[in-house]
């Protein structure tokens, strides 16, 4: 079952790895305008941000949806290759792969977490992150040959994830511990907490600049792809290092941690906003990440759970109102706003994150 679930953690983030670092160059190579590729990459936190609301009411997160959103992952991706050069077809493409990997991910998230406990969970997850490097040092060896082949690689990973992803549920392991999740119900009181729940939006949408056009503005001022594809590793590699160490920080008040980390992200957008051609620069910059996505992401949860007693249902709007809206939002104002003060507008929007936490 380990082999199984870490294969599944290696081919999903390899299909992150694809989709964040190349395929923006790609749609900028085949005409797409910044504004559009914003706009692109603006659909999965939105679908990220309502699908929560929509298993409230609607539906039941049951292995049958499971099986069902693997088939659909994969129909999506392959229709890229259709759809990639007339701009409705491919948001449709890219709203039916939202959906799909917004079920398939928290499904296998929460059985490994069951399964594997937090004490072997991490060491699953870690091939997550490797799979999200790899991809990103091995495809940029051929990127500069033919560009398309980003396509070709979102395909076979997702054949393989899917793969992984359904062999899972053929296992005894798994058909003994498998429940279904049921909707959460209880009242979730998110003013109660307004300035926190306002910095984690607010945090989330100065990564959009990141996320979506690190790749495109780093190749406009003279790095070239393989380069940029060893910073995007040093970053997982920072982050790999600090989940392994992390532990060593929550001495100290999660508050505090929370404040330092956004505080080394408003720094980390100010260095690439002045020196984006400086090498070792972007490598210090790049090293941040240990601090504004692995120490952010655990202080921040361990603090929302403090401060609610739905464990589950304040990770759900977690993931919705940070990782979902303030994503989609930041996407949005990213392609609008892409150009040379890009990365200083995303340091303004955390440093707003930052004041915001100092709020009662």
């Amino acid at each position: 079952m380990f082999f199984n679930l870490s294969s599944f953690f290696f081919f999903y983030f390899s299909i992150i790895g694809v989709y964040v670092i190349f395929l923006p160059k790609i749609l900028a190579l085949y005409g797409y305008t910044p504004y559009y590729i914003g706009v692109i990459y603006a659909i999965p936190p939105l679908i990220r941000f309502l699908m929560p609301f929509f298993f409230l009411k609607f539906f039941q997160f049951n292995l049958k949806l499971y099986k069902n959103a693997l088939w659909l992952s994969v129909v999506s991706i392959v229709s890229f290759y259709f759809t990639i050069e007339n701009l409705s077809l491919f948001i449709i493409s890219n709203i039916f792969m939202a959906i799909s990997m917004g079920i398939i991910l928290p499904y296998i998230e929460s059985y490994s977490l069951e399964y594997l406990k937090k004490e072997r969970y991490g060491k699953s997850r870690l091939y997550g992150s490797i799979g999200f490097m790899l991809i990103g040092v091995v495809l940029a060896k051929f990127f500069n040959v033919d560009f398309t082949l980003g396509i070709d690689f979102l395909v076979i990973t997702i054949i393989l994830t899917a793969f992984y992803g359904y062999n899972i549920t053929r296992l005894d392991e798994f058909k003994k511990t498998d429940s279904s999740p049921q909707a959460a119900t209880q009242s979730f009181d998110i003013f109660a907490y307004k300035y926190l729940w306002i910095s984690i939006i607010l945090m989330q949408m100065s990564f959009g600049g990141f996320y979506n056009f690190f790749t495109i503005y780093e190749s406009s001022h003279g790095i070239s792809y393989e380069i940029i594809s060893y910073l995007w590793a040093f970053g997982v590699i920072c982050e790999i290092i600090l989940f392994n160490y992390q532990m060593k920080f929550f001495k100290f008040d999660l508050l505090l941690l929370i404040k330092l980390s956004i505080f080394l992200t408003i720094i980390r957008w100010l260095l690439l906003f002045l020196f984006p051609s400086n090498l070792p620069i972007l490598y210090i910059s790049q090293s941040f990440h240990a601090f504004s996505f692995a120490l952010y992401h655990t202080a921040i949860l361990s603090y929302l759970s403090t401060l609610y007693s739905d464990k589950k249902l304040v990770l759900q709007f977690y993931y919705g109102f940070g990782l979902g809206l303030g994503a989609f939002i930041g996407s949005l104002w990213a392609g609008a706003f892409y150009g040379e003060y890009l990365y200083l507008h995303s340091s303004v929007i955390a440093f707003f994150s930052f004041i915001f936490l100092f709020k009662k």
